[in-house]
C-alpha cells in the first residue's frame, strides 16, 4: 500500500490557530485535525466528515498552496515530522482512496451539469485564462473563499459578490465578468430570480452563467437549466470539476 503522510507548514498552521477566514473552515478543521490529533486517529475522523475523493482532492490543494507538506515515511517513524510538534501527522492510505471512488464518466455523476445546446455555437472567447474575469456570487464566507481559490488555481481571474445588491453593482462599477458562478440562496434574493432576469437582459442575455449551489433536487436542477443556466455545479464539489465545467462553457482558445 502506497501511504502518504503530511505535515502542517507554518503557513497551515497559522491560518487555523488564527481562523483566518480567507481559508475555508473545511480546510481549516483538516489542518486542526492534523495539527492536534495523532497519527493514526486522523484517518478515521475525517473518514466519518468527508468522502474519500472529496478528501483526497483537498488534501492535494491543500498541498498545493502551502499548508501542508509530504513526510518521507522513514522521515515520521524517526520523529523528524516537525519542530514544534513531531509526531502529529495525517496517513492516508491511497489503495483505499482509489478503491471508494465510484466510477462514472458523465457530468452527471459528479453533481455537474451542462445545457450544451445553450453554448454550443457560442464565439470563443479570445483571450487567455489569465485575463479571463469569472464574478462569483456567494454570500457565506467559507464557500466564496472555496470557490476563489479553485477559480484562481484554475488560472483566472476572479471578483466577488455577496448579494445581489453588491452583483448588480459590481456590473455597474466594472462592468460585465466573462462568466458569472451564482448561488441560488443570497441574502437578498434569489439565484434563480437573477439568472431569469439576466437571459431576458437586453446586452446580458447571453452572459455566460453557471449555478454554484447546494441545491441538489432534481426539480432545482432542471429549473436552473430550464431558466438559462449554462452549468449547473452542485456543493460539494472538487476543484477539477469546478474548471472542467467552466472551460467547457467559456470554451477558450487553444
Amino acid at each position: 500500500m502506497t501511504e502518504r503522510i503530511y505535515r502542517l507548514t507554518e503557513a497551515g498552521r497559522a491560518a487555523w490557530e488564527s481562523q483566518d477566514e480567507s481559508v475555508p473552515a473545511d480546510y481549516r478543521r483538516i489542518l486542526w485535525t492534523i495539527d492536534i490529533q495523532g497519527e493514526g486517529r486522523i484517518a478515521k475522523t475525517l473518514a466519518r466528515l468527508y468522502s474519500p475523493e472529496l478528501l483526497e482532492e483537498w488534501l492535494s490543494e491543500m498541498e498545493q498552496i502551502g499548508l501542508i507538506e509530504r513526510v518521507e515515511p522513514a522521515q515520521a517513524q524517526a520523529g523528524g515530522v516537525s519542530p514544534r510538534r513531531p509526531h502529529r501527522t495525517f496517513a492516508l492510505d491511497q489503495a483505499q482512496l482509489e478503491a471508494a471512488k465510484v466510477a462514472g464518466s458523465s457530468l452527471a455523476s459528479t453533481g455537474a451539469y451542462l445545457s450544451v445546446d445553450r453554448f454550443r455555437f457560442r464565439p470563443l472567447l479570445m483571450k487567455p485564462a489569465a485575463d479571463t474575469v469569472i464574478l462569483i456570487v456567494e454570500d457565506d464566507p467559507d464557500q466564496l473563499a472555496l470557490a476563489d481559490l479553485r477559480v484562481s488555481m484554475a488560472g483566472y481571474k476572479v471578483r466577488a459578490a455577496r448579494s445581489v445588491r453588491d452583483f448588480l453593482q459590481s456590473l455597474v462599477d466594472e462592468g460585465a465578468p466573462d462568466l458569472l458562478l451564482l448561488d441560488v440562496m443570497l441574502p437578498d434574493g434569489d439565484g434563480f430570480e437573477v439568472l431569469s432576469k439576466m437571459r431576458r437582459h437586453q446586452t446580458l442575455g447571453s452572459l455566460p452563467i453557471v449555478m454554484l449551489t447546494a441545491r441538489t433536487e432534481p426539480g432545482d436542477i432542471g429549473r436552473g437549466l430550464a431558466l438559462g443556466a449554462d452549468g449547473y455545479i452542485t456543493k460539494p464539489y472538487t476543484k477539477n470539476i469546478l474548471a472542467e465545467i467552466i472551460k467547457r462553457v467559456l470554451k477558450p482558445e487553444g
